[in-house]
């Protein structure tokens, strides 16, 4: 995350003679800024803007008398499952979609030529809200980008008589558990027609069981508590590639074939979005539970893909700046700096780290030194991460997760965030060597244990 990572900037320009002058007024705008966009999102992250609160309790108002808003029967919601090679999760999570309680739900899957048992479960599914799409090489493996594009073209297909507004197309991952509530979450920001993408809330459902998996789960709690709600204000709430719901409208808006190649099609989707004309919603009212990584090496290898995929969101900033405008363009354009800033952000902090090792030394041989900077430091570089982790108490504590862990695992967050570092050089490199292919991110077995922190026991059994 940015704000763990670049708060260690100050400190490093002001503890050496190293950096000079520049580099050390450099380092002070940089973490000035920092730490004043993230205070800024965390204070707007307590309040919808006025503009969405007032949607919302129009919507309200109007499915009152209604037992649920699944009466109105709008809009059409259509999830599109994306799978390759997910025989160990996959039947559950459609398990689960099909569990929720709600009327004009279709489910499509789409199986990228999965070489592994995937093809088996899925047709094993006999439901008719279920539609599964075989992919068949040399038409297949390109990327979800075009796995979801293609599916797309059936969905226009499908509902061809249907207004394109009153159809909405999801994207739950292959491990993706959905809360019940989630699809009525999304229904009732689609009632306001300004709305053309709800994003919801990602929680890790492996946390209770796994140090890294918790890591995951404070990032993405972080991420959509206090950034996207934050965003909400700005106008540039982004898309994430697991339980995000687009009108189809707002997809045929952006061409034929709406998500890009990109290593992250995701993030492009909610940039361009953000420059349509619609307004993107995210409401954490109801999360999606996704598997963690729980292999460090795993880790960061799906980082390094994530993180080469922002970087290739940098084609992306002539069309913001043309389309998007104000605090919305402003903040698109510093989400696809990022990256960049990451990568500043790393020199500088082993800048400090040769610093510290340099006055260690230099203390050590009798010199006298003046130790307050080390506190400033400790200060610059945990801080905002004990504020982030205290936002994250509120939100966990109703699973036993008690306050002074919180405060602990905020002090290991800050660490685990410098994987971005790794990751960062990593995916420069390749993107300096043309390399964009990447070894699929492999799922891991789950116990009904793992999954107990996903509100409801899922049940699976044969069709």
């Amino acid at each position: 995350m940015m704000h763990a990572q670049g708060v260690i900037l100050l400190a490093a320009g002001g503890s050496s003679s190293v950096i000079d002058t520049i580099g050390w007024w450099g380092a002070v705008a940089m973490i000035g800024t920092a730490i004043a966009y993230g205070m800024t999102l965390l204070f707007f992250s307590y309040r919808a803007p006025r503009s969405r609160r007032r949607a919302h309790e129009a919507a309200l108002r109007m499915i009152d008398g209604l037992e649920n808003a699944d009466q109105m029967g709008y809009p059409t919601m259509v999830v599109l499952v994306p799978c390759l090679n997910e025989a160990t999760v996959i039947e559950a999570s459609i398990r689960r979609l099909l569990a929720i309680p709600t009327r004009q739900l279709d489910i499509v899957v789409i199986d990228d030529a999965s070489d592994d048992t995937t093809a088996a479960v899925l047709d094993s599914i006999q439901d008719p809200r279920v539609t599964v799409l075989h992919r068949i090489p040399p038409f297949a493996r390109r990327g979800k980008g075009d796995a979801l594009n293609d599916a797309l073209r059936h969905v226009r297909r499908r509902y061809r008589d249907q207004p394109a507004e009153g159809v909405v197309v999801g994207v739950v991952d292959a491990d993706g558990r959905l809360d019940p509530e989630g699809i009525t979450t999304a229904r009732l920001a689609f009632l306001d027609p300004k709305v053309g993408a709800v994003q919801l809330g990602v929680r890790i459902n492996n946390r209770f069981h796994s140090l890294l998996a918790r890591m995951q789960d404070m990032e993405f709690v972080i991420f959509t508590e206090i950034f996207q709600k934050g965003r909400r204000h700005l106008g540039s709430v982004g898309m994430g590639g697991n339980g995000q719901f687009v009108r189809l409208s707002a997809l045929n808006s952006l061409g034929e074939r709406p998500w890009s190649d990109s290593l992250t099609e995701d993030f492009d989707l909610g940039i361009r979005l953000n420059a349509s004309g619609w307004t993107n919603e995210f409401s954490a009212e109801a999360v999606v539970h996704q598997q963690g990584v729980t292999r460090l090496r795993r880790l960061v290898r799906q980082r390094a893909r994530w993180f080469q995929g922002n970087l290739q969101a940098s084609r992306l900033i002539g069309h913001t700046v043309r389309e998007q405008h104000g605090r919305t363009r402003t903040d698109s354009l510093y989400q696809m700096l990022s990256p960049y800033l990451v990568l500043a952000t790393s020199l500088l902090t082993a800048s400090f780290v040769v610093a510290l090792v340099a006055v260690v030394l230099a203390g050590s041989e009798g010199g006298e030194r003046n130790w307050m900077w080390l506190l400033l430091a400790y200060v610059l570089a945990f801080g905002p991460a004990l504020i982030y982790g205290i936002r994250y108490w509120r939100v966990e504590k109703k699973n036993g997760f008690g306050f002074f862990r919180g405060l602990l695992y905020s002090h290991l967050y800050v660490l685990y965030s410098m994987l971005g570092y790794i990751v960062g050089w990593w995916a420069m490199l390749r993107m300096v060597f043309g390399y964009t292919g990447w070894q699929k991110t492999k799922r891991e077995s789950e116990s009904h244990e793992a999954i107990v922190g996903t509100g409801a026991e899922i049940k699976v059994h044969p069709a």
